[in-house]
């Protein structure tokens, strides 16, 4: 039986992924489509139960501004616009949308004035996630004001003749609360969703259609050991078994005994080959300090490595096999590595490059296999326990590709990562004997180029600042800090300066995701 779907529209917003993953959660089907496409073969998706509009970060009066195209009117289907797509809906019936001095980012409180079904059972009184700039001064004919914000604003509206909704909050991020039931409304009670859908599914569709893609071909796995990768490659497995090479290169950027570890918890499951790299890695490192800079050089030595290999390992299988070149590169991206890297789905804004995120080099001559492209990590999890991947993997903090080259500001030596190393290495563990790194979703240390004065034993010092990060998530795309308790926070500090030659001081990050990102670069 097909699964019923929801066709998200994308206008740029940061959030669209985290709608198509809220959907999921709800077991309906979605699929994310840039605002630009031609829409026209919707009509003959006889699946489609409903249309959920994007928020973004344009102005819908704006002379080039993307407008709502009619060929969605046209498939008659309920509609929900979200930030963007409630004033596009609006501007598009005629509506007026203006900007102004109130603005509304973060947490606001909303008070529901009339009836509706998509408000349904949820609590009068709300506190949403907000982030806009402008908004509906008057609505259209035919549409009804159904919720206002604290500050007298339109907050939600419905035309439910045409089986049209808007809201001007963002039910799809963490912060709203009741936003999940809110959507469950408009899927189950206005789209009528009846033919469910599960992660199992998935699973069992990206296997097929690996398999077919890749044929009796060889594939090779950037193998990081991370929740991504490693759930990647199990998956792929299960796809072509031993024509699939998984690689892990250390990069000199490893926490510490990372590589060890993973070559114990993979070897004789997996195909996998180890190259140790670091020299080339720190050589091309020396002397650079912008963020950008350091990612993509090693996005681009990732590369360099991983052709080598494929050059010299395609020459041996053709020896045995009579095949000229291995055509398959395996990578764990996930969606919010895209969305921060690029303009994936729509208009979005870039926010850093990630070193796996971009496009390969024509001379690899491999096309790129990401399976997860369009998931967040819990998603991942989920699958990575549906492949009995080891628990012990599936619960380890993200780490990124760049590993500790963007956790050291500046200029990356040998010697900072080392200082970094046992210093990580001295956090991680204080956290498990405190049973809060389950708590957490992401924990680390980041090396400052900042030095002070300090005293140890009567002497006078002059070292490091080490700043721990850690903060509680469920996707990486918004996050809060993590209220370490204060006996944890004293261990840990007190374990570093006594045991880490070279830091001094330790300071504690309490910002929240937005206004800062999770990682400092």
């Amino acid at each position: 039986m097909t699964a019923d779907k929801i066709i998200i529209i994308d206008f740029g917003s940061q959030y669209t992924k985290l709608i198509a993953r809220k959907v999921r959660e709800c077991r309906v089907y979605s699929e994310v489509i840039p605002c630009t496409a031609d829409l026209a073969y919707l009509k003959n998706d006889k699946s489609l139960r409903g249309i959920i509009l994007s928020g973004g970060p344009q102005s819908v009066y704006m002379k080039n501004a993307n407008q709502l195209a009619n060929s969605i009117l046209d498939l008659r289907l309920p509609i929900l616009g979200i930030c963007y797509g409630l004033q596009l809906l609006s501007h598009h019936f005629k509506g007026t949308v203006k900007g102004g001095k109130t603005r509304e980012f973060g947490r606001t409180n909303i008070r529901r004035t009339a009836k509706t079904v998509i408000l349904d059972g949820v609590s009068p009184k709300l506190t949403v996630w907000m982030s806009h700039h402008d908004h509906i001064k008057t609505l259209p004919e035919e549409f009804k004001v159904t919720s206002r914000s604290e500050n007298g604003l339109i907050s939600s509206f419905e035309s439910a003749k045409r089986r049209i909704f808007g809201v001007q909050f963002h039910p799809e991020v963490n912060h709203t609360q009741e936003g999940t039931k809110i959507l469950r409304n408009f899927l189950y009670s206005v789209c009528m969703i009846k033919n469910k859908w599960q992660m199992g599914s998935f699973v069992d569709e990206k296997v097929k259609e690996i398999s077919t893609k890749v044929g009796d071909e060889y594939a090779i796995c950037a193998m990081s050991g991370g929740v991504d990768s490693a759930v990647a490659a199990y998956l792929i497995n299960k796809a072509i078994g031993k024509r699939l090479i998984c690689v892990h290169i250390d990069n000199g950027l490893m926490r510490k005994d990372e590589s060890k570890e993973i070559i114990k918890y993979f070897s004789g499951k997996l195909n996998l080959k180890f190259i140790d790299a670091s020299k080339i890695f720190l050589g091309r490192l020396k002397g650079v300090t912008d963020p950008e800079t350091k990612r993509k050089i090693i996005g681009k030595t990732f590369i360099d490595v991983f052709q080598d290999f494929a050059l010299k390992e395609g020459k041996r299988l053709s020896s045995k096999t009579k095949r000229h070149k291995i055509k398959f590169l395996v990578q764990g991206t996930l969606y919010p590595d895209v969305i921060e890297s690029s303009s994936f789905h729509g208009p979005s804004v870039t926010i850093k490059s990630h070193h796996n995120v971009g496009g390969l080099p024509k001379s690899l001559h491999m096309s790129l296999i990401e399976p997860f492209r369009e998931l967040f990590k819990d998603e991942v999890r989920i699958i990575g326990k549906l492949l009995k991947v080891p628990e012990v993997i599936l619960e380890r903090h993200p780490f990124p590709g760049p590993g500790l080259g963007v956790r050291i500001l500046g200029s990356v030596t040998k010697e900072k990562l080392d200082i970094l190393r046992e210093a990580d290495y001295i956090y991680r563990s204080c956290l498990h004997k405190y049973r809060l790194y389950n708590r957490i979703w992401q924990a680390f240390c980041v090396l400052l180029p900042v030095s002070t004065v300090g005293v140890m034993g009567d002497v006078r010092t002059y070292e490091r600042v080490l700043a721990l990060r850690a903060v509680e998530s469920v996707d990486g795309m918004t996050a809060n800090w993590f209220h370490m308790p204060s006996a944890a926070l004293e261990e840990i500090s007190t374990k570093i300066t006594n045991n880490v030659k070279g830091i001094n001081r330790v300071v504690y990050d309490i910002s929240n995701k937005p206004p800062s990102t999770i990682e400092w670069e």
